[in-house]
């Protein structure tokens, strides 16, 4: 198979892929055309069908496709302008090679993650998180294997794992540096920030948002999941509960990225400082990952507002 990562400017593609997004548009002009998503376990790749002709056989959004292509380079990435293409027949492909992957060891980042667990003393935050974390197998199953995003970063199976870590290791970072954090609350906060994309978005191998995602989002369900879990622990101090859901709703940062709350204590900004980190340089990386590689400048990224540069010397 022909991984989209591994596709360069001026390569013919002919190969088997999914479609995870359809779109049918119309050009300046007024010719229609089809804008493409697609995915396989390397990664997304946009794709264009500009001349829709007999070649272009009938599919939908979530189908399989047999494409016929040639690679181009646009705006810094790789794009593929599509001839012919045609649904996939069963035994054609094998859908867990469309499925995004960490490049990461799951089970040793889960561990990683456990070892930071098993440094919380406070007996409260300890109970609420070993509720999830240790004892709930289900959640730790899903955990494992979710995606943190439906395209930003980390956007493959393992990915809500691999960002959590990352955002817990930088927490540890912060709490040594500044010893008036307490970094119990603050690893309870990193390690249930994001928990609510469990339900926010759909799994693999098409990730959408779900209707709870879309009225609700993340922030929202992942404190609702923490304040009846911490309802079911005796004793729990009420003040204490505020703040680890302080913490979880104030990790964007401001009110106009999302978040409910800005933050209003040390942990609430020294979550969101290692979560924007995390995430926009993740971002980052995979913009260095694409594109035409003997290049040193990649090109204006809207996300950042900004032309981005290889670091080559």
């Amino acid at each position: 198979m022909r991984y989209l990562a591994d596709i360069k400017e001026n390569d013919g593609v002919l190969d088997h892929y999914l479609c995870v997004n359809k779109q049918n548009l119309k050009t300046k002009a007024g010719k229609s055309y089809y804008s493409l998503k697609l995915q396989d376990k390397s990664g997304i790749l946009d794709a264009k069908i500009w001349d829709l002709n007999d070649g272009i056989n009938h599919f939908d959004e979530g189908d399989y496709i047999r494409i016929d292509a040639n690679a181009v380079l646009f705006q810094g990435g790789i794009q593929l302008n599509i001839r012919r293409v045609r649904k996939s027949s069963e035994g054609e492909y094998n859908p867990t090679d469309y499925i995004p992957m960490s490049s990461k060891n799951i089970d040793e980042m889960f561990l990683q993650l456990l070892e930071y667990v098993d440094t919380i003393e406070n007996k409260y935050l300890r109970q609420l998180v070993d509720s999830f974390f240790v004892e709930d197998k289900k959640f730790i199953k899903k955990f494992k294997e979710h995606t943190a995003a439906k395209t930003m970063h980390h956007n493959f199976s393992g990915g809500l794992l691999e960002h959590t870590l990352a955002v817990v290791e930088l927490c540890s970072f912060y709490a040594k540096q500044y010893p008036e954090i307490d970094r119990d609350l603050l690893y309870t906060a990193a390690l249930f920030h994001d928990v609510g994309k469990l339900e926010e978005l759909s799994s693999f191998p098409i990730i959408e948002y779900t209707d709870s995602g879309q009225l609700l989002g993340h922030i929202m369900i992942s404190v609702e999941w923490v304040g009846i879990k911490i309802r079911e622990i005796v004793g729990f101090p009420e003040k204490l509960a505020f703040l680890v859901k302080h913490c979880i709703l104030a990790h964007h940062g401001e009110l106009e990225y999302g978040s409910p709350k800005k933050p209003q204590i040390i942990e609430a900004f020294a979550l969101n400082f290692a979560d924007n980190t995390d995430a926009k340089l993740k971002a980052i990386n995979n913009i260095l990952e694409v594109g035409d590689t003997e290049d040193d400048w990649v090109g204006w990224q809207r996300a950042f507002d900004t032309n981005i540069r290889r670091t080559r010397y």
